[in-house]
């Protein structure tokens, strides 16, 4: 009998007979399976062959056929996707078909063995580079096919901005590129890649150390501050898996962050790379796929999804930012991938890499009890210096749309020796809130406990949680006053407030609104690299790993937003964003300033940060914690419902908790439940259920048989409700 994970709600496996058709073969584990299934036919995978089963054999079905000649998945890969289904309490169909590209999930076949590539011809050897001038997108295919004499795959060039597919048609059409086919092969080294600086003393003690632990299984921790050459450690130890004939798979926290981790890669190492991440079309993510599974790409970068592509010869994993909540999908299948990495690389046998100049509370503790190994970075890279950081005391001070005036004097001198500036505001939009200066109404979400946020350019209101919007009324609703007024900050009112003050400086945004288009964000970037852009304005999006050389002044223009959280993990994240906005200061030859402005200078965790570093608010941090019996000195799972009726989710819960209370023991609280934080989201009420334990296995022992139960209770058909275990959010 075979075992086969079927894409459903039911968190099992199904049972099937062979076929009996003749002729008909025994499929594998990692093999897909066409199955009856309902009224119909479902794509399944074989995760075992069995020999006893609860259905009685009468009722067992035989496969409709079989799809693939041999596994797609090894039994590594299994083992790592039923221990991700059974960790996080996932349905094992959605996790190990969820994870195949759309076209394997669809039932079409692996694509044929083998690829084309492209290479110049001689008269395209021949063209020089002046001739690409106009043509920016020809100019980039030409330059990479330069580099490879032995062809570029279809990953090469899908790593590139802008539409790669046109210029080579152009380019082809002229009879300056070819297209050929090769044959699957192990990695080859190409053309040679730039050299590699010389590390210092410690990146030196941690590309050693990492490399020494080749051969088996080990969690390091890499804490550098910002600008301290976490990559090049990156670079030196990937350099030296590939020499061995491994692969290495890097993990990053953003999209935006993938052109420029490519093109160090590409740079350095000239070896094939399947990129993953999900802007890609079905096509380039099948590709990458079975490019990472074939053992053609020596290096797999992606974000959170990625760490799922199997690898023929895993030898490293790498995870940058470590820190970064984007690594927890939040919806569906709610898995951590930072914590999978690590999960994964200890069932391969090879080392693992976290890398973070403010690594979580998690990473922290696990160096301090020695379950990690801890790796330091305590000067910035090339002699940069660390910025000098102060805190602006708003209280009692005119500033003008968000910019004090000690703020506005650094931007002039900073504009006057041609270095750029850096304005983070954590909102997007123009202003948070819209309100009637008459009577006092609110432009509120309908669907939403939220504010409708009011952009300006369109004349649109919209709701950042639901993506609700209308226009923005003549007059007040209310009383029909016209006197509406916008409050608060967001990119766009301070871009055009920057534009009115600095009529001269070219000033550019960059947050959810302005990237959404393909390249944008790239475009961005060209422009504070190439030094035509003076001022940027952004979210957390310009946080992340970026490295801006002429940066020499940053200007928080809000702390406060994030000093008084209701998550307890609230402190955390905001001390680790405002050093790394900090961090991009002074990156360069020049050094960096960093200006904070705020209404309570005398927070707690600003004096601690200012004065003393993120390493000494980490200890704080966990010491609070501690005391506290949170995260990660105990375990999480949170249970939540929603339903249009408030009513509806909190009976759901209520009867959930009884069941916790009867299933498990004293080791394991059950806390609420209460409605969330926002309780009213897309028209929805929304409540939750905490559960929590200081040990692993009791928490986990309650789950299945809880979730079994739960699956069961009337009250629960009625809402929508999840689990998400290790939760990164309380919201």
């Amino acid at each position: 009998m075979l075992r086969v994970a079927v894409p459903s709600p039911l968190r099992r496996a199904f049972d099937y007979l062979p076929s009996n058709a003749p002729g008909a073969v025994l499929p594998l584990p990692g093999m897909r399976v066409v199955v009856p299934f309902g009224r119909g036919e479902r794509v399944g995978m074989v995760v075992a062959h069995v020999d006893h089963t609860h259905v009685p054999r009468q009722r067992l079905k035989r496969l409709s056929r079989v799809l693939d000649g041999e596994p797609l998945l090894d039994a590594q890969s299994l083992a790592f996707l039923r221990w991700a289904s059974d960790y996080f309490h996932h349905p094992i169909g959605d996790v190990v078909l969820g994870t195949l590209p759309a076209a394997l999930r669809a039932g079409k076949p692996l694509p044929a063995a083998g690829e084309s590539r492209w290479r110049l011809t001689e008269s395209g050897l021949a063209v020089a580079s002046e001739q690409f001038r106009r043509a920016p997108r020809q100019a980039a295919v030409w330059e990479l096919l330069r580099r490879r004499p032995d062809g570029a795959s279809r990953l090469d060039l899908a790593s590139l901005e802008g539409d790669w597919r046109s210029a080579l048609t152009a380019m082809a059409a002229k009879g300056w590129t070819e297209e050929f086919q090769t044959r699957v092969g192990a990695i080859v080294q190409q053309a040679a890649g730039e050299a590699s600086l010389i590390p210092s003393d410690e990146q030196l003690h941690a590309i050693e150390t990492v490399y020494a632990a080749r051969d088996g299984f080990q969690s390091f921790v890499l804490d550098g501050v910002t600008g301290s050459g976490k990559t090049e450690v990156y670079l030196a130890l990937i350099e030296r898996t590939i020499a061995l004939g491994r692969q290495a798979m890097v993990l990053i926290p953003e999209i935006g962050l993938t052109p420029q981790i490519v093109e160090r890669l590409r740079d350095r190492l000239s070896v094939p790379m399947a990129v993953l991440h999900s802007g890609l079309s079905d096509g380039e993510r099948l590709q990458a796929w079975t490019a990472a599974r074939d053992g053609r790409a020596a290096v797999v970068v992606g974000t959170r999804s990625a760490v799922f592509a199997p690898l023929a010869r895993p030898g490293l994993f790498v995870v940058d930012e470590e820190h970064d909540a984007s690594f927890k999908q939040q919806e569906g299948f709610r898995y951590s991938a930072r914590d999978l990495t690590i999960v994964r690389a200890r069932q391969c046998g090879v080392p693992v890499l976290l890398g973070s100049a403010t690594p979580s509370l998690e990473s922290l503790n696990n160096v301090a009890s020695g379950r990690y190994q801890g790796l330091r970075l305590s000067r910035r890279a090339q002699g940069a210096l660390v910025p000098q950081v102060e805190v602006l005391d708003l209280r009692g001070q005119p500033f003008e749309e968000g910019i004090s005036q000690k703020l506005a004097n650094a931007m002039v001198r900073c504009l006057a020796e041609d270095e750029q500036v850096l304005l983070f505001v954590n909102r997007r939009g123009y202003a948070p809130i819209l309100i009637c200066h008459g009577c006092g109404w609110q432009a509120d979400c309908s669907r939403c406990d939220a504010h409708m946020v009011y952009h300006r350019a369109s004349e649109r209101l919209r709701c950042h949680h639901c993506a609700a919007e209308r226009a923005v009324p003549e007059v007040c609703p209310e009383c029909g006053e016209g006197d509406l007024r916008a409050l608060g900050l967001g990119t766009q009112r301070v871009v055009d407030a920057l534009a009115e003050r600095f009529p001269d400086a070219r000033i550019e945004r960059v947050d959810r609104d302005s990237t959404r288009r393909k390249g944008a964000l790239q475009r961005v970037l060209d422009g504070i690299h190439s030094g035509d852009i003076n001022i940027l304005v952004g979210t957390q999006m310009l946080a992340k790993g970026h490295h801006f050389p002429n940066v020499t002044l940053v200007g928080i223009l809000d702390a406060d937003g994030g000093l008084f959280g209701a998550d307890f993990r609230a402190a955390e994240r905001m001390a680790q964003l405002l050093v790394q906005v900090a961090g991009r200061a002074g990156r360069g030859q020049h050094p960096g300033r960093v200006l904070i402005q705020t209404h309570h200078p005398d927070h707690p965790l600003l004096r601690v940060l200012v004065r003393e570093g993120y390493r000494h608010f980490g200890e704080a941090a966990l010491t609070e914690r501690q005391q506290a019996a949170l995260p990660p000195f105990s375990c999480l799972a949170l249970l939540r419902a929603e339903a249009p009726q408030r009513d509806r989710a909190m009976e759901f819960l209520e009867e959930a908790r009884a069941c916790a209370v009867r299933l498990g023991d004293r080791s394991v609280q059950a806390l609420g439940p209460v409605p969330a934080p926002m309780e009213r989201r897309a028209g929805r009420f929304r409540a939750q259920l905490l559960l929590q334990s200081d040990e692993r296995g009791p928490l986990h022992g309650l789950l299945m048989p809880w979730l079994e139960e739960l699956e069961t209770l009337k009250s629960g058909r009625r809402v929508r409700w999840s689990l998400d275990v290790d939760p990164q959010e309380m919201l």
